[in-house]
Formats: structure tokens, sequence, C-alpha cells
């Protein structure tokens, strides 16, 4: 009997871990799923959310009011592109690599289903952090925060202009500036994102009588999933903390070379605790915006991309 309980497949025999293939098709809806959601409101609110965490004196209202005095409603899609294109185009297919290798080898040591979820989410947040994310957030940043000198009468400096002159003047370390509070913030962001989601799925299910593993409608994944992504702000002080690290608004009383600590302490010198968390409300906007794209449109996007493919996707949305 003991000798049966060893073989693969007999009852009582553990299951074979296998390490899941990342495939094309999977990429390519965790890309279409990211550009959309930033193309239609993830930007404004990220604009909007940006904007108050630079200028911790403005309400929503006053920061929604500097947006429009800077360019109307172009003013609200400053940084998409290339940078924000780049960033949804990327970061899920670096997520999807990095965790699921991740994952499996947490498996492999014994991890159970739960531990193993977070340990792929936050190690696949890191990698977003420093393989696309960190120069992408921060040339986002720069858009939104750079000074316009078109009302004295001069061409104000392009994207890409603006990109060369920050890499001439400070090289990589420049155009990367905030990727260790990034990496922060995704580390943080995946591993309460994934926890607080399976929390509110498991009240949900409780409350709904479906405790024995049926099926969630849209709504009820949504719900959980709004409440997992827009618990997860938080970690808003990270965020603010990295949008000083990286903004080009003029401040002399700033101190030079930030470090996640110094800004810190800026911060909190000169807000307080309420400027630690300005940009709060967008940003749980922008999570809930989030969750709304990848599970209500996750189904249609899935059909399109098999039918394009021609390769059943496996992806979790």
């Amino acid at each position: 009997m003991s000798d049966a309980a060893t073989v693969a497949g007999l009852p009582g025999a553990p299951p074979k871990l296998e390490k899941k293939p990342v495939k094309f098709s999977n990429l390519l809806l965790g890309a279409g799923l990211n550009l959309f959601e930033v193309t239609t409101l993830g930007q404004p609110l990220e604009v909007v959310k940006t904007t108050m965490a630079a200028n911790r004196a403005d309400g929503m209202a006053g920061a929604i009011g500097r947006i429009w005095a800077r360019g109307g409603v172009f003013g609200f899609y400053q940084g998409l592109i290339p940078w924000a294109w780049i960033e949804a185009s990327t970061k899920g297919a670096v997520l999807l690599f990095v965790a699921s290798e991740a994952e499996f080898y947490a498996k492999s040591f014994g991890a159970n289903n739960f531990v193993s979820g977070i340990s792929g989410g936050m190690v696949g947040g890191l990698a977003q952090a420093y393989a696309t994310m960190g120069f992408c957030t921060c040339m986002k940043t720069v858009e939104i925060t750079k000074h316009k000198v078109a009302a004295s009468g001069v061409k104000p400096p392009g994207t890409m202009e603006t990109f060369m002159n920050i890499y001439r003047t400070e090289g990589i370390r420049g155009i990367n500036k905030g990727v260790n509070a990034v990496a922060v913030r995704q580390v943080t962001n995946w591993g309460s994102r994934f926890g607080l989601s399976r929390m509110a799925e498991t009240g949900i299910r409780r409350v709904t009588g479906k405790e024995t593993g049926e099926k969630l409608s849209v709504m009820e994944k949504i719900t959980a999933s709004a409440l997992g992504g827009g618990l997860s702000a938080w970690n808003q002080p990270i965020e603010v903390i990295r949008v000083e690290m990286q903004s080009k608004k003029e401040d002399p009383n700033r101190p030079k070379n930030l470090t996640v600590g110094k800004a810190a302490k800026y911060i909190y010198s000169q807000n307080g605790l309420k400027g630690l968390y300005r940009g709060v409300t967008p940003r749980i906007g922008l999570g809930i915006w989030q969750t709304v794209c990848m599970v209500a449109l996750g189904d249609v996007a899935k059909e399109a991309v098999e039918k394009l493919t021609g390769d059943k996707v496996t992806a979790k949305h």
C-alpha cells in the first residue's frame, strides 16, 4: 500500500509539480488589456494622482484645475506616449515570466498555493520595477511635473528631447531616479492586492453560499478584485515619495540627491502625515478601473486573442 501511494496518479499520491509554460497568447492578452486601461481612464487618473503628490497643497479640484490650465483635455494624457504605453505593454510580460518562475520554485520548496502566489507576485513586482517601470514612471512624472516655458515664448522641449537631456546630464541613474521606491511600491502592491483580493473573495463566497468552489459571477469577481486593488492603496506614502524623487518641480528647500528616507522626512516636515497620503483618492479609483478592465473585459479579450492566435489563453484575470 505504501508503494502504491508513491506512484503519481494513484489515490494518496502528491500532485506532480509542473512548470506552467508562458504563452504568447497570455502576453498578448495582458498587453492588450493594459494598453486599453491606460489609454482610457488610466492615464488621466495617473496624472491627477501624480499632480496631487507633487503639489501637496492642492486638493482634487485644485489638481484638476492645474492640469486643465496646463493643456486642457490633453493635459490629462501627458506622459501617455510613449512612456505609459511602453510600461503597459511590457510590465505584464515581465510579471508573467518572473511570477511564474518564482511561484514554481516556492511550491518546489513546499509553500502552499496562497504563499507561493504572494511570493510570485512580490518577486514579479520587483522585477517589473527594475526592468521597465523605473524609467517609465520616472519619465511620466517628468512629463507631468516639468515646468512649461511656452508662456515665455520659448518652445518647450519634446518628450525625447527631455529624455536625452536627462540622460546626458545624469546618465542611467537620472532616467531611473526613484526606482527603489517603485520597487517597494510594486512589491507591497502585488503582495497586498493578492492577499486582500483573496480575503474579499472568501467573504463574498460566505455571503453568497459559494464556499464549496462554485464559480463567481463577473460582478462578484470585480467586487473582490476592486476591494483588493482599492485597499492596497494603504502604501500611498511610498508612491508620494516616488513622485517627489522623480519630480522636476522646482523647490529650493528640497534636499539634493534624495533617497527614500530623505524624501519621506522632507515630505513629512513640509506637509505632515496628510502630505504622505496626498493623491490616495485617484489612486483608489485607478486600482478599481484597472480591475474593471482586467476582469470585466477579460473574457471578451480572451475570445478575441484565441481567435487571433489560435492558441488557448490560460492567464487568469
